[in-house]
């Protein structure tokens, strides 16, 4: 029998990426092989372009994890899912037996192993994966679209931390990628959004998908949420700027009680004010990545079009030209998301 074939993207360092063919490998008991058709580049993976991530991956390693694909084949012992269905992964491998597992929080795994970064990961034709990660997606969703169900679980999972009630007032600090899918998100639960973002072509993006915004550089942020809320503050906050200003300005607009959930990693520790957290009564909450049922949500609203995801994604590069489209979104104003298309009839 003749092996397999598979093209895959390997990062090199150096910025770079080789795409050649390699030999698939079979799954392996509770593994499933899924046929990729598309990929994102996410924020994470832009760090490992940049080099700043070398320790923790090497230098030949297949990144990628926001993706959409097909199952290929199953291992021994896989019942979940069959050949043929559409399906997206969500990239956690949890150990099981830590005290966060015990505890029912493997997703914050205190052993936890992210798909395409600890591992090879999505930007590749064939892909194994453990069975336990899939999520079955309906036949009629786009696999395109289907490509941003992970960053919209990362939106989903926030959203519902954040215990937002129909008709609260919200402000999302930061109008990147993720900002913006919290926002949708957000709305789609019924909250009156408002995105602050320094950057004007995120902000027409913003403006193009309905929402009211303000640049901060130009106007004052604290002004504008006190006029809209009736001097009352926002309820909830999603800071996911990962800046300083961002971080001072999330209490100063909080309501009496709000909650301010944490979405953006901080590249150092913040100053927060905590007299604010004390005078107001907030709550701070911290969230990282999804769990299962924020990955069944995720679905849920992408397939009824509440998240825009033919606005969202902004470009689409085939496999062969991985390493021109991660410097094209490294260098480009008005990007939002890009996509890699991974599989030759996606």
């Amino acid at each position: 029998m003749t092996a397999q074939t598979n093209t895959a993207a390997h990062y090199r360092g150096d910025k770079s990426f080789v795409v050649e063919t390699i030999e698939a490998k079979a799954p392996a008991a509770g593994e499933a092989q899924i046929r990729i058709a598309y990929c994102g580049i996410c924020g994470t993976d832009m760090h490992v372009f940049h080099g700043n991530m070398d320790a923790r991956v090497g230098l030949n390693r297949i990144v990628g994890h926001e993706m959409s694909g097909t199952v290929e084949a199953v291992g021994d012992g896989v019942t979940n899912v069959v050949p043929g269905q559409k399906i997206s992964v969500r990239p956690l491998d949890h150990c099981g037996d830590c005290p966060a597992c015990h505890a029912g929080h493997n997703h914050i795994c205190h052993n936890l192993k992210f798909l395409g970064l600890d591992t090879d990961g999505a930007m590749q034709e064939l892909w194994n994966v453990p069975a336990h990660t899939l999520h079955v997606l309906p036949d009629t969703l786009r696999m395109d679209h289907a490509a941003l169900i992970e960053p919209v679980a990362v939106a989903c999972h926030d959203v519902r931390l954040s215990e937002l009630s129909e008709g609260e007032n919200v402000v999302v600090i930061g109008g990147g990628p993720i900002g913006i899918l919290v926002a949708m998100v957000a709305r789609d639960a019924g909250g009156n959004v408002l995105i602050s973002e320094v950057n004007e072509a995120r902000l027409a993006i913003a403006q193009t998908l309905g929402f009211d915004t303000v640049n901060p550089a130009k106007a004052d942020l604290a002004d504008l949420v006190i006029s809209r809320t009736g001097a009352k503050g926002a309820d909830v906050v999603f800071e996911v700027s990962g800046t300083q200003l961002g971080v001072d300005a999330m209490t100063e607009i909080a309501a009496c009680r709000a909650r301010i959930v944490m979405v953006a990693i901080h590249a150092q520790k913040p100053q927060i004010d905590l007299f604010r957290f004390f005078w107001r009564e907030l709550k701070l909450i911290g969230a990282r990545v999804y769990e299962a049922g924020d990955y069944e949500k995720a679905i849920s609203v992408i397939a009824s079009g509440g998240v825009d995801a033919d606005t969202i994604i902004t470009d689409v590069a085939p496999l062969a030209d991985i390493e021109k489209a991660f410097v094209a979104l490294d260098t480009s104003p008005t990007a939002m998301k890009s996509l890699i298309k991974v599989g030759g009839n996606a």
